[in-house]
């Protein structure tokens, strides 16, 4: 049986190309590896085509197009055999939604507030203007709904074998509430010339038999459909009938007829582009197509997590990864549930693994939630990152963007301007229904009533504005107490940069915002309005932040890369030694058990890609130096005109960044040019400046390509191309040597090492879908094989392979079996370094009894490579670390000298003993 709590986890990225069957014969290699549990993408039933699972349209089944359930059963066989545990992605907040391939949402376009599963949909029914009748948007036209309609884009069908009417708009299925099949049958009928017909009198006595309001109903439906299919030649009627519903330009009878229909239904047809301003279901950050559930429903919950009740209960599922955590209203609640119903599957005689993808900001601590371990590990490896980095080049680098950019290098006003822009363009509607929502409070009692809605607005936005972190953690009782402070704070900065008069309007919104209007004593407000807001607040900073910082400002500032990452601070300054020792320590003391992570599908670059680009931190003016340069030399090729320059001074400075951290290392490939004019053109996209996804600038755009392809090519661009490549081999080495380091760092720090697919050798893809291309484990499988007795010299030699990646990844994967104990459960010991280049060393012992591992990791390789044009001297290293108390094979004394810790490459994992007992740090041991 694998252990409850993994060892150390391997992501593998499932699609319709690499199935269950594919992941079960990978098996072995990971077992090899010394992987303990396979941590899989979504494998619920997707939509048809998805590569990365998130799209779930169906959590009761597994995804066909991965072998469904028999392909499942086949990989849950090969993992038992093998003796790994399985932890799955799991997406509880939203669903994919349109086309035609979600029961759910299909049923609630049919039924709306009528359907059982409406209540699952988080759908203001009632928000869209000029209508009898509450519905939803969908904005689904590729043009406007009246050229669409009159084109004959939207087309009315009949299924014979359901017995039932649909609109489609080519992929997407709108089926017609059942009241109004009476109307169409008898437009069919006589349009179709078959009134006199057995089936024509049959069609029209059965539309007679449902006249009245809301007939027939939910109940009646079934069976008339079924008749209405069993009508002996009726399909051909309505076929020919259908003509009556078939719009076109020169067709004004037929267009008003199909219109008018449409607008009777629970649904409305819109552009896409009305998504911004006018959607009224919330969704997954802007994308139409993912609509929130609502798992608060305690109905909703069982239904979809019945599959994953069962997997557990059958002992096929050891863990679970919670996706998107702060989408859902109630994130405590949900956890609690979650618990209680791996409890009801298992028993309570072993933890099971649970993680969530939650984003911290920097000093931002993560809540406890019941039974849950961890995150899926962004802030460590931030925090990996910071350590690595040279905080002296940084300085420098402040510099250098201050220069190119003419902005000084803070991130906040980035930030900041990046949220009015997602403001006023991508969330909008999702802002509009709180303000509305506040304006309803506001006018509910007379106390309250004179605050205008767009004073509430503008004193809302403000707030967010100003809303530091992703969000608060409120429940039905109320806020914490660091909630409380934290909407206090936010209150007063929002307050500060208030012009008009207050009159109290910042105490109403930060009473409603912790729902103290709810406290005894105070005017009566609306309890489920004032709790709905709070809440729905909540859900939104949280896409608010993703898409202001993560998609937009990461996207503007470009001052080192390497830091632009999830969870991460573009401007942060380095984090000092002493300073990670710290945050280790407390780890170790509160979160011994999440991950750790250096890529997922999800960062911005490869592991491999960030590490080079860190190196550009300890040669930065070489790097400055060589960006001067580079930019006189490609001049030629920047496409100008009147106020256009592309790329921007800005965007090409990060493309240079981005062209280092992902040279191949043998050279440049026949795709390497169109990887990099995919990465320009999103990276252009997201960062909203010259270009967007809502507002493309073509001219631009093409500018952005026409430069890449230029200044890649070598019949126009050789000087420049041999100045990267000198530079790109000397921060390949550095990059190679920071990489080794943070992947020591990841096996040995407190929580579980993740890694993700591929990264054992170098890993130097840019952001998805770069990152998910095609692995080649079959090639990973022979190399492993062949390093069973690793010859280290020898691997050094030809490091660019990556096969010393992947021996000192099973090295230290087999040390984390050996010393299982330790490295789970252990505390974290900082040891003292002394010496000239004691700067350039973190050490620590983890222990547990009198077991012990004794890590040293070296950091800020130039001075000892020559800014990286040689292997490093490890006799160069002047320093010593202190390990007092501790013993192990060849260790005499008290000082361990690093030239005899590094014996072939700076890093080195040393099994020890105590000499006595040293009791470990308190830990929270969660089931």
């Amino acid at each position: 049986m694998p252990s409850a709590i993994p060892l150390a986890t391997y992501r593998l990225q499932l699609t319709a190309d690499f199935d269950f069957d594919k992941a079960a014969a990978v098996v072995p290699y990971l077992k090899a590896l010394g992987i303990t549990h396979l941590y899989a993408s979504p494998v619920m039933k997707a939509r048809k085509g998805s590569t990365h699972g998130y799209d779930t349209v169906d959590h009761s089944q597994f995804n066909p197009e991965l072998g469904g359930e028999a392909g499942f059963a086949r990989l849950s066989e090969t993992l038992a055999k093998h003796d790994l545990g399985l932890i799955i992605d799991f997406v509880p907040n939203h669903v994919g939604v349109h086309f035609a391939d979600n029961p759910w949402w299909l049923d609630v376009l049919e039924w709306g507030q009528a359907s059982p599963h409406a209540v699952s949909f988080d759908i203001d029914w009632d928000q869209l203007p000029y209508r009898a009748r509450g519905g939803v948007l969908l904005p689904i036209l590729g043009t406007s709904y009246g050229e669409a309609l009159e084109r004959g884009d939207i087309e009315l069908r009949y299924d014979p074998d359901e017995g039932s009417f649909s609109a489609w708009y080519f992929e997407h299925r709108l089926p017609i509430a059942p009241e109004r099949y009476g109307e169409i049958l008898r437009m069919i009928v006589k349009e179709a010339d078959a009134a006199d017909t057995v089936a024509g009198k049959r069609l029209l006595s059965l539309a007679a038999h449902t006249t009245g309001l809301r007939r027939p109903n939910r109940k009646e439906a079934p069976g008339f459909k079924a008749e209405l299919k069993e009508i002996t030649g009726s399909a051909d009627i309505i076929i020919h009938g259908l003509a009556a519903y078939r719009p076109a330009k020169d067709r004004p009878a037929q267009t008003l007829a199909l219109h008018h229909l449409l607008e009777r239904q629970n649904y409305k047809l819109g552009h896409w582009r009305l998504a911004s301003s006018d959607i009224n279901y919330r969704r997954f950050f802007d994308v139409n197509g993912l609509a929130g559930l609502r798992v608060e429903d305690a109905s909703t919950f069982a239904a979809t997590h019945r599959l994953v009740k069962q997997l557990v209960t059958d002992g096929k599922l050891q863990g679970i990864r919670l996706d998107h955590i702060d989408g859902l209203r109630d994130p405590a609640q949900y956890c609690q549930r979650l618990r209680r119903l791996v409890r009801d599957a298992q028993g309570n005689a072993k933890p099971f693994y649970t993680v969530i993808e939650k984003i911290l900001c920097e000093h931002e601590k993560l809540p406890h939630f019941a039974g849950v371990q961890g995150t899926t590990g962004y802030e460590w490896m931030n925090a990996i990152t910071q350590v690595l980095v040279d905080a002296r080049g940084l300085e420098a680098l402040d510099e250098t963007w201050r220069q190119i950019s003419n902005r000084p290098p803070r991130l906040a006003p980035y930030v900041k301007d990046a949220k009015r822009r997602v403001l006023e363009t991508l969330l909008t509607s999702e802002f509009i229904v709180l303000t509305r929502l506040l304006a309803r409070i506001a006018n509910g009692h007379y106390s309250t009533r004179d605050f205008s809605a767009d004073s509430l607005r503008q004193a809302l936005e403000l707030y967010v504005l100003h809303f530091p972190v992703y969000r608060t953690y409120l429940t039905h009782s109320g806020p914490t107490a660091l909630d409380r402070k934290l909407i206090d704070d936010t209150i007063a900065r929002a307050r500060a940069e208030w012009f008009a008069a207050d009159e109290g309007i910042f105490d109403f919104l930060r009473d409603a915002l912790t729902m103290d209007l709810l406290k005894p004593g105070r005017p009566p407000h609306s309890a489920p309005r004032v709790r709905r807001f709070a809440l729905k607040v909540q859900q939104f900073t949280g896409p608010m932040m993703a898409k202001s910082l993560e998609d937009t400002a990461f996207y503007q500032f470009h001052r080192l890369l390497a830091l632009n990452e999830v969870g991460g601070d573009p401007a942060s300054k380095g984090l000092t030694v002493p300073a990670f020792h710290e945050a280790m320590r407390a780890r170790a003391r509160e979160w011994p058990q999440g991950m750790t992570a250096t890529a997922t599908h999800d960062t911005k670059r490869g592991e491999d890609a960030r590490a080079r680009i860190a190196a550009l931190s300890e040669i930065s003016g070489e790097w400055t130096s060589a960006v001067s340069r580079w930019k006189v030399l490609n001049a030629p090729h920047l496409a100008l005109h009147a106020n256009l320059r592309a790329p921007s001074a800005t965007f090409e400075y990060m493309l240079y960044q981005a062209l280092l951290g992902a040279w191949p290392l043998q050279g440049m490939d026949a795709s390497f040019v169109e990887r990099i004019q995919a990465y320009a053109l999103k990276a252009a996209r997201e960062g909203k400046e010259e270009t967007s996804w809502l507002n493309p600038h073509e001219a631009y755009e093409n500018g952005v390509k026409s430069f890449i392809e230029k200044i890649l090519d070598p019949a126009l661009s050789v000087e420049f191309l041999e100045a990267l490549a000198t530079l790109a081999r000397r921060v390949a080495l550095l990059g190679a040597l920071n990489s080794l380091s943070q992947l020591t760092l990841k096996a040995t720090l407190p929580g579980v090492p993740d890694f993700y697919q591929g990264t054992e050798y170098w890993d130097l893809s840019l952001v998805d879908p770069d990152n998910r291309r095609p692995v080649d484990f079959a090639a990973r499988q022979a190399a492993l094989d062949s390093l069973e007795t690793p010859d280290w010299g020898g691997l050094i030699k030809t490091w660019p392979d990556g096969r010393l990646k992947l021996a000192w990844t099973r090295h230290l994967l087999k040390l984390r079996t050996e010393l299982a104990d330790v490295f789970a459960q252990g505390g974290y010991q900082p040891l003292e370094v002394r010496g000239a280049h004691a700067d350039h060393v973190i050490s620590f012992v983890r222990h547990r009894g009198r077991a012990a591992a004794i890590v040293v990791v070296a950091r800020q390789f130039a001075p000892f490579t020559q800014a990286g044009r040689e292997w490093p001297a490890l006799e160069a290293f002047d320093a010593t670390v202190d390990v007092s108390g501790y013993a192990a094979p060849g260790l005499a004394g008290n000082e361990l000298p690093l030239a005899q810790a590094f014996r072939d490459f700076p890093a080195a994992v040393i099994e020890a003993r105590t000499a006595s007992s040293i009791k470990p740090g308190r830990q929270r041991v969660r089931a």
